[in-house]
């Protein structure tokens, strides 16, 4: 069998970087590390061939070369994983489609043509398909009553990919999330018990990237990495030593609940393996929207003690952000936005609150009629979207409240100010010569990009950029690499805010910067 694995374009997003990409000369942040494991999972006879469409695209020699076309996609992809879902079937190719998309919502791939549907972990649901081929079965959907034990997942294949077009490497240690989040799909996809690989499984993936010549980053993908506390201690006792006699060629990212901040020796442990920088799920500095969406976890300290504490740990803070939860006091993303300068988070994500599929939040607005068909819906698991549901409040404070809060956040003063602030705060690992490692030839080039867009050519910008560079240089050389890799970051969300300014603007019919709304005035939503 012949097989071709596709992973769909992203549109430009929040997590894109789009123009930090392209001045590093890069394609994409991450490699798709669902795809390379089910291509772990395939027969060996079968032939392969791999193309991460954020990095390049498949020929038409691929199309006619391949009997079955597999597609793995999440929400923000949609567009252009039915595109080639629609390719496949009008060139006569047999489909294969999974990943958290098709898994949640199944209706859309099945509509456009897909004849087999690998859906929730494939661990256990990709044998389920190999045996339906095996008997001559032409179509599909193939899901799985538990969850599979990733001690058994295979190495993936890490061989497939361009390794030199990514921004860091990927690997994943455990599944699922020991919280009950209303909004997150995450315990409805993974579930609720945190399953973890042993942790030889983990350093043979990373000895594996070694010796394919990786030296940099690693993303630690988890949506908790920290969801079984005692596990990712006996992985970091481990990964320690592992890292010290490789002279520590990777820094690794990962994602964390807040309550890390609880547990000194995780922190100590998670700094001394390499370990730079963390996301956390603040969401809101409003503790009753807290309550209201179960994110208890975030209420029992106070958040800017935790920031200021994972901060002197030693690790840097991305941190996501919502706006709209029920209940909701106006103001909301103004209290957003000083709090982010508070704690000098330096990248921010703020998003607009949906209801995706499955979720605890989805159950109770389809209990309550308040999920919306109209534009909202049509655009579910895009960050700037509006809502796809009916809030609390009105819709267009809501959304005159994100833009001003987004805008505000990202303007470039502001920004530069945070990524010095931020790295000020952390407390420097004395394992690593520089916190960050950029790839193996990008760095330079990096460099040269940010000090002529930053120090020569936004005049706004020039004077601050030179100033606080020589404070990082002086006081903190050791971060140069991180606040020069900041800065180029703001590239990329200085033309995300206008764009989503922009997507906001033509969905409510007004510029919320410009105009807000009047109780005579009945905004326009455009689409609905």
């Amino acid at each position: 069998m012949k097989a071709l694995l596709l992973y769909p374009r992203f549109p430009q997003t929040f997590w894109s970087y789009d123009r930090f990409m392209e001045m590093a000369g890069l394609k994409a942040s991450i490699p798709p590390l669902g795809i390379i494991t089910v291509a772990s999972l395939l027969p060996e006879d079968w032939e392969l061939r791999f193309y991460d469409r954020n990095v390049e695209d498949e020929t038409d020699a691929d199309w006619e070369w391949c009997d079955i076309v597999f597609l793995s996609a999440m929400l923000a992809q949609k567009s252009d994983f039915l595109a080639q879902i629609k390719k496949a079937i009008q060139l006569g190719k047999k489909v294969a489609v999974g990943g958290p998309y098709p898994t949640s919502v199944p209706e859309p791939a099945l509509n456009t043509g897909a004849h087999y549907l690998i859906l929730d972990e494939g661990e256990l649901t990709v044998p389920q398909f190999l045996e339906a081929v095996a008997n001559g079965e032409g179509q599909g959907v193939f899901r799985a009553t538990e969850k599979p034990d990733v001690t058994k997942s295979p190495l993936p294949r890490f061989d497939l990919l361009k390794r030199d077009a990514y921004l860091m490497m990927a690997i994943q240690y455990s599944r699922g999330c020991p919280f009950n989040c209303e909004f997150c799909d995450i315990i409805s996809l993974y579930g609720r018990k945190p399953r973890t690989k042993e942790p030889s499984q983990t350093l043979a993936e990373l000895q594996a990237l070694y010796d394919l010549g990786w030296r940099g980053s690693v993303f630690v993908v988890d949506d908790n990495f920290i969801g079984n506390q005692r596990n990712v201690k006996r992985l970091l006792r481990e990964l320690i030593p592992w890292m010290q006699e490789r002279k520590y060629p990777f820094t690794f990212l990962t994602e964390a609940s807040v309550n890390l901040a609880e547990d000194a020796e995780l922190l100590e442990l998670m700094v001394k393996a390499g370990f730079y920088g963390v996301f956390l799920g603040i969401e809101t500095p409003d503790q009753d929207s807290l309550q209201v969406t179960r994110k208890l976890q975030n209420t029992r300290n106070p958040l800017v003690e935790a920031c200021n504490t994972i901060n002197q740990a030693g690790l840097l803070i991305y941190a996501g952000f919502i706006i709209g939860f029920d209940g909701e006091r106006a103001g909301a993303g103004e209290r957003i936005r000083a709090f982010v300068e508070e704690t000098g988070i330096p990248q921010p994500m703020l998003g607009v609150l949906q209801a995706l599929p499955n979720t605890a939040l989805w159950q109770r607005l389809q209990k309550e009629q308040r999920l919306l068909e109209g534009v909202g819906a049509v655009e579910v698991g895009d960050q700037n979207s509006l809502m796809n549901f009916t809030p609390t409040r009105p819709l267009t404070e809501v959304a005159e409240e994100y833009v001003e809060a987004l805008w505000a956040m990202y303007e470039p003063k502001n920004y530069l100010k945070r990524c010095l602030q931020q790295c000020l705060n952390i407390t420097i690992n004395p394992q690593l010569q520089q916190s960050v490692y950029f790839p193996p030839g990008k760095g330079l080039r990096l460099v040269a990009q940010v000090i002529w867009h930053q120090g020569i050519r936004r005049p706004e910008i020039r004077a601050q950029f030179w100033q606080q560079l020589w404070t990082i240089a002086r006081i903190k050389p050791q971060f140069l690499n991180m606040y020069l890799g900041l800065c180029a970051a703001g590239e990329h969300f200085w033309e995300y805010r206008a764009l989503a300014r922009k997507r906001i603007t033509q969905q409510l019919g007004y510029d919320p910067l410009i105009e807000t709304t009047s109780p005579e005035r009945e905004p326009t939503l455009v689409g609905a």
